[in-house]
This record gives structure tokens, sequence and C-alpha cells, in this order.
């Protein structure tokens, strides 16, 4: 449906999309995700728990009615769910333990498996967080590095998930970031507001790690708005309970998106307040006073390297070229959703296509926040 139009990669894995389904403990099992996410870039089965502390939460859970998994062979069952996951989407598998053992076993397992782990401090049920993981580990920084790194040495491409609004997030971020984490799938959740767009978009300016967003997505509307501030990938969790093909439907719509502009997540513009700092490639050259200010000094640059930055790249490319345009050159041009005549016309002349401007604007984006003066947190220089 999608495949070989998106060029998303994390480790070993190329997804062929960037809608994930999310674990929900109880019901995220390989019969859900093949009935419901068949279309899928990434399904992330789980929760699963994995020692005698969790799988004791698990049945009080049970007990009062919340959905969870219990299993006497956890790691016996994560293996078979693996294999029973149609092929299709990349497999990931959501996990708990209150002690590290049980994870390193599952690490090598998901391994060999060709999957993702996905370790759970995103929790917040009581009979969880009351004996030390879950959510309660994002207040335990020291641990949660430390099992990120201890995991990390059995090569397994690891997510950790956590829940937004607890704690510090940016410094949350940092510290996963620096433990050796791959993936940050990032419930962005603001109580009785929905998704928290805003710390999407911080979250994006402070670190390079490939970000997952979770929370209120039920139509294309809910994903864009995730992508615009910052996110590789979107995933949905009840809204498939409701909308059976909300999948797919995500799917096919982000899929005519790539097609047509050629950056399905391109960002906002600066100007606007809402874009992370990947919308610099959008922005006019820094000769007045306007919000760009603000986000090149968060890279380190001055105005004239800024602009020296941007030429640079543009050098030898068809963003060279423009000399019609505001600037001089279609480096300085903004994004199509918003209408310029004069860019349009160049675009025409130079016979380049949206999908591949769009793309040079993204490759452009990508060399000013790798070549900062002050580098966000695990950036490349």
């Amino acid at each position: 449906m999608s495949d070989n139009i998106f060029d998303i990669k994390v480790g070993n894995f190329s997804f062929r999309n960037p809608i994930a389904l999310a674990p929900m403990g109880g019901i995220t099992n390989s019969s859900f995700a093949n009935e419901k996410a068949k279309d899928a870039g990434l399904v992330i089965i789980g929760g699963y728990n994995l020692d005698a502390a969790t799988q004791k939460a698990a049945s009080e859970m049970l007990a009062r009615g919340r959905d969870d998994f219990v299993s006497d062979e956890p790691l016996k069952l994560i293996e078979n769910e693996i294999k029973a996951v149609a092929e299709g989407p990349i497999v990931g598998v959501n996990v708990r333990s209150a002690t590290i053992e049980p994870l390193i076993e599952a690490a090598k397992i998901v391994k060999e498996a060709g999957a993702i782990l996905e370790l759970d401090a995103h929790c917040r049920q009581k009979e969880i967080t009351d004996i030390g993981i879950g959510q309660a580990l994002l207040s335990d920084l020291t641990k949660l590095c430390e099992w990120i790194g201890k995991i990390k040495e059995t090569g397994v491409v690891l997510s950790v998930k956590v829940r937004a609004n607890v704690v510090d997030d940016i410094e949350l971020v940092k510290q996963i970031e620096a433990a050796g984490a791959d993936i940050l799938h990032l419930d962005a959740m603001q109580e009785g507001a929905g998704a928290d767009l805003k710390l999407i978009k911080n979250v994006r300016d402070s670190t390079r790690i490939f970000l997952i967003c979770n929370n209120s997505v039920t139509n294309i509307d809910a994903a864009k708005n995730m992508f615009t501030r910052g996110a590789e990938m979107v995933s949905v969790a009840r809204g498939v309970l409701e909308q059976p093909g909300l999948v797919s439907n995500l799917v096919n719509r982000i899929s005519i998106q790539q097609k047509d502009m050629g950056w399905y997540n391109a960002p906002k513009h600066i100007c606007r307040g809402e874009g992370d700092l990947r919308g610099l490639a959008f922005c006019c050259m820094p000769v007045k006073q306007c919000p760009i200010h603000n986000s090149i000094a968060k890279l380190g640059y001055s105005a004239q390297e800024f602009a020296d930055t941007k030429m640079e790249f543009a050098k030898g490319t068809m963003l060279e070229y423009g000399d019609s345009t505001c600037f001089g050159s279609l480096a300085w041009c903004c994004k199509l959703s918003k209408p310029c005549y004069l860019r349009d016309g160049v675009l025409e002349t130079l016979g380049l296509s949206d999908a591949e401007y769009m793309r040079l604007k993204k490759e452009l984006a990508d060399y000013i926040i790798e070549n900062a003066k002050k580098p966000i947190n695990g950036s490349k220089n």
C-alpha cells in the first residue's frame, strides 16, 4: 500500500509507513494486531509481564476488572506472539519487570526474532507503580537509565514508552537518549486537554532520538498535528476499538500526502510559533525581528552563520536558483502550504515538482541541524 515511498529507519529496521499500533494491556496481542493493524508500519504488542511481581500485579488488576496479560511462561508467549503477527508491519514488544534479568532475557529473544523491544515506563496502574515500575520509573532516572544501558548491551533495538507531564520531560528524554535508547514512544498526555502539541515540539527541539507520538490519534488531522511538530511516527490505541479501519485510513491518507508532497512530517513555519527547528528550512533571510532569531540561537548560529549555512547547502542544488524570489534563492522560500506565486513560478520554470522541492527542504533542515554550532542532544557533528 505504501511500500518504498517512505524512508523511515531505526537501526536495522525500515518501516513501510509512519503509522503504529500502540500496546494496550490485555488487548494488543497478535490476533488484535492482525485484525486491526495489518497495514501499519509498526505494531507493538503487549504490555507483557515478565516476572512474579508483575504477574501478581496483573492478576490483581484483572480481579478488579482491568484488562492485562498473565502467563505462566511469558517469554515463550512473547516468542510465539511475534511469530503469529502477520507479515508486513515491524513488530515491537512492550514489556514490564520489577527486576532487570527478565528484561535482558526478553531482549535476547526479541532480537533473535527480528523485533523491537519496548520498555514500559508508562503504565500508571497502582499495582504496577507500587512495585516501582511503569510510570514510577520516570521518577527514578538512575534505575531507568541503568536498565536501558544493560538492555542495549544485548544489541536489541530499544524503544522506551513514557507518559508526558509527569516529570521534567526535556530532562527525561535527554537522559533516555544519552542512556542509549533508539526510540522514544511519547504519550503526549495532558490532563483534560488531548495531546500536548507544544511538548512534542519542545521534545523534538531537544533530542535527535526517533520519536513516536501517541494520544488521541483518532483521525488524520490529529496525526498531522503531531507530524508537523516533529513526530516521525504516530501510534493509535483505543481509537481502533471504535474505528476498526482507523489504521488503514491513516496509512492511506499519509501515503497520499507523501506521494504528493515528499515530506510527510514537514514542520509548521517557525514564524507562526508552532514549528520545530526543522522549520528553519522554510525561513526567510534573518534580516528583521521575528522568531527565527530565537530558533537559530538555540543552535548557536549568528544570523550570518545561519545564512551562510543555508547557502552552502543550496550550492549545486535546485534550491540555489530563484532570482525572482524574495531573497534570490529557493533556499529562503516557504512551505508549499503557504501560497506564493514567485516560488511556484520558479518551480515551474525549473521543472521541479512539489515533492522534489520538499525533499530538498528536508535535506536542508537536516543539514542545518547537523551542522549546528551548539548541537541539540545527540546531534552528530
